[in-house]
């Protein structure tokens, strides 16, 4: 990668759908000197143009004009899951740099085969697991480093959310062949890859999913599952759209030396000795009826970070292949809740 001095990386931004919205703030944000918007794309002529002018942007007339143009630097890839190998193919061709929303595709070999694409293409792939940023989140990554916790006993990850059946009626929303899957890939995969960024890989789960009566859905609305980390950890992930009016997910840590519990973006430890330590606040994330409900900062975080590694010719802090770690436990989870028995993350 070429380093970027001198001006803004430029990015084009392709697909926008639901997930656009937070982007499209957090890159207005960053119109300072940081980050350009070069163009916008989107498969409707109409939608595409009127979400140009909505923004001030320029409109692209196809993906082979946004990969044929030198001004463009990165795509934002915003597409969903099933629309995303061929355009990282041809971007990754030409050159550019790929900053694309989560998961990396809908199945793991998929997802495998974009990191090959875009390491053979020596191009930078970075993901929008946009929890990993926060600043509560970089605060429990420091203290879990310091190793001021001891050694880590039990984890728990509740992911309680709420999904109406009118979100599951939208056309391929919660299928295998548009999202990969239900909440695992689609909902707690946010929480699930932070927890694995933290405390590191699960080697193995025990685990049972399925769709619960209050969703009409093909695939899971509910998985549970016990596991045990690499480190020798063990622990507990519960996940789910039943869970009306919807919470914020808990990241729960037990150690030697004191408890830290990870909720909607705070984080409070609780030390064996008696003192409390309290960090970040509490925020919305979506975990409702509305799935847009939460502020746009982490987003505006990624996309800077990104947007920095670009213009600094090096990796951004959050890979496609680091991202692989949790399409493979919710394989896991999945294959264990098939079979009824212990599965191996491989």
């Amino acid at each position: 990668m070429k380093k970027i001095e001198g001006r803004p990386v430029r990015m084009a931004v392709v697909g926008i759908g639901m997930a656009s919205k937070p982007h499209a703030l957090a890159l207005k944000d960053l119109a300072d000197g940081r980050v350009e918007v070069a163009c916008v794309y989107s498969r409707d002529a109409a939608r595409r143009q009127a979400f140009a002018e909505a923004n001030g942007w320029k409109a692209a007339g196809s993906l082979e004009a946004i990969a044929a143009d030198p001004a463009v630097d990165a795509v934002l890839l915003l597409t969903p899951p099933n629309a995303r190998v061929e355009a990282v193919r041809l971007f990754a061709s030409a050159g550019k740099q790929i900053l694309m929303e989560k998961p990396v595709e809908r199945t793991t070999k998929a997802a495998e085969e974009i990191v090959a694409i875009a390491e053979g293409a020596k191009i930078a792939l970075g993901i929008v697991f946009q929890h990993r940023l926060r600043p509560a989140s970089l605060s429990l990554k420091a203290l879990l480093e310091s190793g001021r916790l001891g050694r880590i006993g039990l984890v728990r990850l509740d992911v309680p959310w709420w999904r109406p059946q009118t979100y599951y009626d939208e056309p391929g929303r919660g299928t295998l062949a548009r999202d990969g899957g239900g909440v695992l890939i689609s909902q707690a995969i946010h929480a699930l890859d932070l927890m694995l960024s933290l405390l590191g890989p699960v080697d193995e789960v025990q685990a049972m999913a399925g769709t619960t009566s209050l969703h009409r859905m093909e695939t899971e609305d509910f998985a549970a599952a016990g596991v045990r980390f690499r480190s020798g950890a063990s622990g507990s992930i519960v996940a789910t759209t039943a869970a009306y009016p919807g919470d914020s997910e808990t990241l729960a840590i037990h150690a030697e030396r004191g408890t830290a519990i990870f909720r909607g973006g705070s984080l409070s430890v609780s030390w064996r000795d008696g003192r409390v330590e309290e960090f970040g606040q509490k925020q919305a994330t979506g975990g409702g009826a509305d799935p847009m409900a939460f502020d746009h900062g982490a987003h505006r975080a990624v996309i800077e970070d990104f947007a920095a590694s670009v213009a600094a010719g090096r990796a951004s802090s959050i890979t496609g292949r680091s991202a692989l770690e949790v399409h493979r436990l919710i394989d896991a989870i999945l294959g264990s809740s098939r079979t009824g028995t212990r599965v191996r993350v491989v």
